[in-house]
């Protein structure tokens, strides 16, 4: 089995630290509400997700309410309501999310475990997700954000706070927990990993996350992380190990691990059965439960028999009069349920410099030309140094970004000129990279992170897709606005690893705005939209635009911006009208050379310009989209969609799609021509038209 026996727990007297009166009754509440869950919500079918905290309770509370740095924060799971109870969480609010109603942590969009608590002034419960592992990365980057406040600001309201994440043992053996280890104790952040051990993730055993089943042991000899172990159903050891561990992270501002063995009384979740455990290991798990441990440790030294009694009973009064509160609330309209995927004006309680910012920068979508023609590398660099040297809260971070300047030297120059705290690289980690923005995002600052290649973007999938449905799932309460750079496309040659484009994937993940610049005034322009935005960006660099002679323009200025969503009317005609965007907006123009055409580069993705495509093909009455990525599937299908549905009727001939085949990009230099869109081939296409 994953735990090693326990000794048998020795009578200490109560911390008196410790609001032991306030435990008792938070760890009541916690039961009860358990108890109402699932003897009454999950078989009236008024809870549809319901994971037990038993066990687990007494321990998650005596953290909680260490939590008292003005700005700490935690991450928790899906059994971590007992913290949220600590940290002040009304328990209406938990209940009513557990049923899916208006209010409470998401207003119904996200289940009623999946919790977030906004506290500007006070400990707050960063926005859990759903997949495990998920809350570590985050957790560290708030960590971080906390550490550049303090030192880099001078904010000193932020120089004793500290970020805790919770996790099972399960979670050990995720990226997410391995990448978060590695930034906290490389950069000696102020986080405390509280693990959780209950020896199963969910039937798996724990030997099968960690060998040994012990995830401290294995980390004894890791550098820079301390480490605190013991059981978390003895209320003095587990009160002294928390204490100590928080006050390390606290005052000594450096990381630690805290691993409390706990039992798991119920199963993982209302529908697992625990078949898988024998009955021994049942009988041996509620011999470990913490709630009469700790009516033995604070009976009769802090509260009397019937004190604790009491305590118990006005527990069940507050969750019933919770269910009252929580039933007589109704569902969240559902002409509201597209709400929020986008900032709309109405600011978010917290994440993002926007909330800061008063007043706003002043910007102009008018370009002040400004000396000679300069490529894209450079006039990225160019807006990065200026926003840098205009905004505080905007850090650079990523894999070879610092000295290197950048494996496409965007970067070169900027770590000497600001300092390794807000221009650094990272250890070689997806994961950490988009994670840990997630976090510094939460904090209030704008992380600009990148992504060294497209194709390296994949192991941070996770944390793409939940970073963009922060403020849709937490219903406008948190928001992680950042600009995640990620160069890509064909280059001199082609591969499979460097040179995929694959932009459809982000538009496909919801709340990620997408910036294709095909030149370098719209990169500034773009990019400087995106740094003084409030959602999060994905800012395509398309390597072949970086240093080409077509996307050479002059600085448009330091205050040039341009909105998402308004697509350049490159080339005008009246006989055809070619969509398109990045590398190939040059191809489409030489192509289009002596015809009568449109040239729409649409600049940006998410959101793109559907009222100047369809204006335009009314007009012309032909349409040619031109991309770089695959067919089949591609972002072409869905603006052929859009032109074949709302356009129909004012077509002359079909809309036409010119693409990759649906094929990686290919190395040699004849391979690649052959397949990406060339001249050639977009002139003969659009010479076919004409003449449909």
């Amino acid at each position: 089995m994953a735990q090693a026996a326990l000794k048998p727990v020795v009578r200490h007297a109560p911390d008196e630290a410790v609001d032991w009166k306030r435990v008792a009754r938070l760890v009541h509440l916690s039961r009860a509400l358990d108890e109402m869950e699932e003897t009454r919500l999950v078989p009236e079918k008024k809870v549809l997700y319901q994971f037990s905290a038993r066990g687990h309770d007494m321990a998650q509370v005596l953290l909680g309410l260490r939590l008292t740095g003005r700005h700490d924060a935690a991450c928790g799971y899906y059994r971590s309501r007992p913290l949220l109870l600590s940290l002040g969480v009304d328990p209406a609010d938990a209940l009513g999310s557990a049923m899916g109603r208006a209010g409470g942590y998401s207003g119904g969009r996200d289940i009623g475990v999946v919790f977030n608590h906004p506290n500007p002034e006070g400990a707050c419960a960063l926005p859990m997700c759903g997949g495990v592992g998920t809350q570590y990365t985050p957790t560290a980057g708030w960590a971080q954000a906390m550490k550049y406040h303090a030192e880099v600001l001078g904010r000193a309201d932020h120089a004793d706070s500290i970020a805790v994440a919770l996790g099972g043992d399960g979670s050990v053996a995720s990226n997410g927990f391995w990448s978060a280890l590695t930034i906290a104790t490389t950069e000696t952040l102020p986080m405390l990993f509280y693990i959780e051990d209950n020896g199963y993730g969910i039937s798996v055993p724990s030997v099968l996350q960690t060998p040994g089943g012990n995830i401290a042991a294995n980390l004894s000899g890791w550098k820079n992380l301390t480490i605190f172990e013991g059981d978390g159903t003895d209320p003095a050891a587990a009160a002294r190990l928390t204490g100590e561990a928080v006050a390390h992270v606290r005052h000594r501002r450096a990381p630690a691990l805290l691993r409390l063995a706990v039992p798991r009384l119920q199963g993982h979740s209302f529908q697992d059965t625990q078949a898988y455990k024998s009955e021994e290991t049942v009988r041996r798990e509620w011999a470990r439960d913490p709630l009469p441990r700790l009516k033995e440790h604070v009976v009769p030294a802090v509260l009397s028999e019937a004190e604790w009694q009491a305590a118990g009973e006005e527990a069940r009064k507050v969750a019933e009069a919770a269910r009252i509160a929580a039933e007589a609330r109704l569902a969240a309209a559902p002409e509201t349920v597209t709400r929020h995927v986008f900032f709309e004006g109405e600011m978010q309680a917290m994440g993002g410099p926007a909330r800061h910012a008063n007043p706003a920068p002043r910007t102009t979508d008018v370009p002040q030309a400004d000396g000679q023609r300069i490529n894209m590398v450079t006039a990225i660099r160019r807006t990065l140094e200026h926003e840098l040297s205009v905004n505080e809260r905007i850090v650079l971070f990523g894999e070879d970004i610092g000295p290197k300047g950048g494996v496409h030297a965007v970067t070169l120059g900027l770590q000497e000129k600001f300092g390794r705290a807000r221009v650094f690289d990272t250890s070689l980690s997806e994961e950490g990279i988009v994670g840990r923005a997630v976090g510094m995002a939460l904090a209030g600052l704008m992380p600009v992170p990148e992504i060294q290649f497209r194709k390296y973007a994949e192991p941070a999938t996770e944390q793409i897709n939940d970073c963009g449905t922060i403020r849709w799932r937490t219903n406008n309460r948190f928001a992680a606005p950042m600009v995640l750079r990620m160069p890509g496309g064909y280059f001199k040659c082609g591969d499979p690893w460097h040179s995929q484009t694959n932009e459809v994937a982000f538009v496909h993940q919801p709340g990620w705005k997408v910036a294709v610049p095909s030149n370098a005034a719209d990169a500034v322009g773009l990019l400087r939209t995106g740094l003084r935005g409030n959602d999060p960006v994905i800012f395509f660099e398309h390597r072949a635009m970086l240093d080409h002679a077509s996307a050479r323009r002059p600085y448009p200025g330091d205050d040039y911006a341009l909105p998402f969503g308004k697509a350049s009317l490159t080339r005008r005609g009246d006989k055809i009208t070619l969509v398109t965007w990045g590398a190939m907006v040059h191809r489409c123009e030489a192509a289009a050379e002596g015809l009568s055409a449109d040239v729409i580069d649409l600049r940006t993705l998410m959101p793109w310009d559907r009222e100047a495509v369809l204006a335009s093909v009314r007009r012309t009455r032909r349409c040619l989209i031109v991309h770089e990525d695959l067919g089949t599937a591609g972002f072409g299908a869905e603006i052929a969609a859009v032109v074949a549905n709302e356009a129909f009727m004012d077509l002359d001939a079909p809309v036409s799609r010119l693409t990759m085949p649906d094929i990686p990009s290919p190395h040699n230099p004849a391979l690649l021509d052959h397949a990406v869109p060339s001249v050639a081939t977009i002139r003969a296409r659009i010479e076919a038209l004409l003449e449909f």
